[in-house]
This record gives C-alpha cells, structure tokens and sequence, in this order.
C-alpha cells in the first residue's frame, strides 16, 4: 500500500493512482471551505450533516477533475509507446511519471495538450450541463461561490466544479516549463531549432520567469491585502516557487545532457549482447542460457534477428515442467515497447528513462527492428563521466 512516499488508492490498467501525504490537507481544506458555503447556501441548523455530505462530494469532483486530466496525459502517452509507472496527486495538482520523455516535437506536444483538453471538456459539461439547469444568472453566482445566489446545492457544485476547472485550465496553459503550458512552448522551440535541449532551456527560462513574478504577486497581494486574502497570496507564492524550483532544474540537467548530446546509443552500447533464438522451447532457454550466464533475462530474436522481447527467468520458471519442452520461447517473451530504444537515439534522451533504471540496461534496434545491441546504465554513467573531465 505504501511506496515512494505516497499512499496507493488503486490501479487503473496497470497504472498505480496514489496520493501524497500532502494531498490530505488539501481535501481538508476544500472540504472545510465548501461545507462552510453550502451551510451558508440552505441555510441548514448547526445540527444538519448535508453540508459536510455536500463538501466531500465537491471534493470528491475536485480530486476526479485532477485525476481525469492526468489521465488524459497517461492515454496520449501509452497511445504513443510512452510508458506510465504511475499517478501521483499531491499538494500542487498531480503528476503522470512516465518512464520516458517524448522522442519528438509532436508527441511532447500531444501528450502536454491532453490534459487541458479533458480539464476543458469537463469545463464545458458542468457549464453547459449548470446554465440548461438553472439558468446563467443562478450558475454564474454559483460559480462565484455567491451564498445569496438562492440556487440548489447540486447545481451550486457543477457551477463549482466548472470554475475550479476553468481556473486550472487556465493555470496549466501558462507558458511556464514543467507545466502543461511549458511543454507546449518546448514543442514549439523544440521543432522550430530542432534541438530538444536548446528548447528545454528556453522553457525553463520561461518557467523561471513565471515563477519569479507569482512569488512577486503573491508577496504583494499579501502584503496589501489583495482580493486572494493571506492565504490565496502565500499560496501563489509557494507555486512560484515550486516552478522556479523545477524550472532550474531541468536547466541544470539540460547543462549536463548537452555534453553528450551529439553521443548516439550505438556510440557505446555493447555490439554483442546474448540473445536467445525464439524458436527454441522453453527447457532449452533454461538449460542453455540461465543455468549457464546465472543472468536474470536476455533478449529475444527471430530468425531474421529482429528484437521480439525480454525472456524473464521468473516467467521461465512459471510454465510448468512438463510444459517447458513443447513450448517456446517466444510464446512468453515480454514485448512491451518500453525496453528498447533506436540505436541512432540521442544517449541524453535515456538519463529519465525508467526502464533503463529498473532493468539496467535496454536493448538497442536499428530501423527494421533488429536487435544491434545492449546499453546498460552504466555505459551512460561513464559517457556522462567523461563528457564531464573533458575525456
């Protein structure tokens, strides 16, 4: 249940959804303020559970406004070979942690833009759904949180549910690196120089920039008692400086993976990898190769050596004895696109790929889908070592 720092809820199709400890606080806080407001609206006796019950349920909408959007980045990305290890809400929104980044200016942008999509198609049911309900005068006081606009509480929480997401559209959209808006921009710079990390660093400036002025606003919406109130300007504040925090650093890291950005994967991948023909049964994989190199897998290729997949040693050991020599390798091989990559790839394109971390190592193909080699993290690590002594 527990992993990461985070709490797990559920999965949805392989995909772990958790929650930060720190999301906690913001179901508190939303649940305080709109329990106060729906008490306000009906105008309920201090006895009356229908507030609270009304309040979890804004909640509850809230919480699956972030979850569907993050969602919306996770589909794009799986539609687009890009794994997704998890979900993660916590304090500032949530966070789809995918287990590479985008190989070219179209997919980045596909895959940014498909989060404000779902949030503006949640935007425009509970407007729509809200306005043929009660009218555009009683949806828009509802919206304004207004306790005197004399509307129903279920049509008080679309009017809700449809600003709160209005307002993250809009905040998502901003030009600011590594939001949404962000990797829009670096989709654009990104195809325009043909560079991705020269694009990187020009939108963790604009990420920098953005974060600079919110804790600005916010200093001097707090100190003037703004329209925000004390806790919405220290609230902008800390934003500021959770994106000029991550803004920095991917600039530090686009430092450091433009040493090795002209080193392609087949510049230091091992030419001669093992590999297991995919014909062969199972008992032979076993006796052949496992009890032999004691390796927990090896890569799988067919007759022409094309890449096929990883055969697992637990995957081995799980087909029954009596099975193992009438059936092939190839029938259990995992093939999920996540554990290869072209051999002509970038190296600084692997420094976030979690496959590359969990397995240590990712199998190279060249443009038919042959399998040209193996690169481990540690081929990385001493290309990253001596682009750094000058080496």
């Amino acid at each position: 249940m527990f992993g990461g720092g985070s709490i797990t809820l559920f999965h949805i199709r392989g995909i772990r959804i958790a929650v930060d400890w720190s999301w906690f606080l913001i179901l508190f806080l939303v649940i305080f303020w709109m329990s106060n407001f729906y008490d306000e609206l009906l105008g309920s006796s201090g006895g009356s559970t229908e507030p609270f019950l009304l309040g979890v349920a804004s909640a509850a909408g809230f919480f699956g406004s972030i979850l569907l959007h993050e969602l919306g980045h996770a589909v794009v990305a799986l539609r687009n070979g890009i794994g997704i290890r998890s979900i993660q809400l916590w304090i500032f929104g949530g966070m789809a942690r995918m287990d590479r980044e985008a190989d070219s200016p179209g997919v980045e942008a596909r895959v940014a833009l498909a989060g404000p999509a779902v949030t503006f198609l949640i935007f425009a049911a509970c407007t729509i759904g809200g306005v043929l309900a009660g009218g555009w005068h009683d949806f828009r006081e509802s919206a304004l949180v207004e306790t005197s606009s004399g509307s129903t509480a279920i049509l008080a929480m679309v009017a809700w549910l449809g600003s709160i997401n209005l307002l993250l559209l809009v905040f998502n959209l901003l030009p600011a690196f590594p939001m949404d808006g962000g990797r829009v921009a670096r989709a654009i710079a990104w195809k325009w120089t043909g560079d991705r990390n020269s694009a990187t660093k020009f939108a963790a400036d604009l990420g920098r920039a953005f974060g600079y002025l919110f804790i600005v606003a916010g200093i001097y919406m707090l100190l003037t008692n703004s329209i925000l109130g004390t806790v919405g300007a220290i609230w902008l504040a800390l934003i500021g400086m959770v994106i000029s925090g991550a803004a920095r650093g991917a600039a530090m890291q686009t430092k450091m993976t433009g040493r090795i950005h002209d080193i392609s994967v087949a510049d230091v991948m091992d030419r001669e990898p093992v590999t297991i023909p995919g014909e062969i049964s199972i008992e032979q994989a076993l006796d052949e190769y496992f009890l032999r190199y004691r390796w927990p897998w090896f890569p799988v290729v067919d007759a022409a050596h094309r890449f096929l997949g990883l055969l697992n040693r637990d995957a081995a050991d799980e087909v029954p004895e009596v099975s193992r020599a009438g059936s092939t390798v190839s029938e259990i091989v995992d093939a999920d696109h996540g554990l290869f990559v072209r051999d002509d790839a970038p190296l600084d394109s692997l420094l976030s790929n979690q496959n590359l971390r969990r397995l240590g190592a990712l199998m190279a193909v060249d443009a038919d889908g042959r399998l040209s080699g193996v690169i481990t993290v540690e081929q990385v690590g001493r290309a990253l070592r001596d682009a750094q002594t000058g080496a």
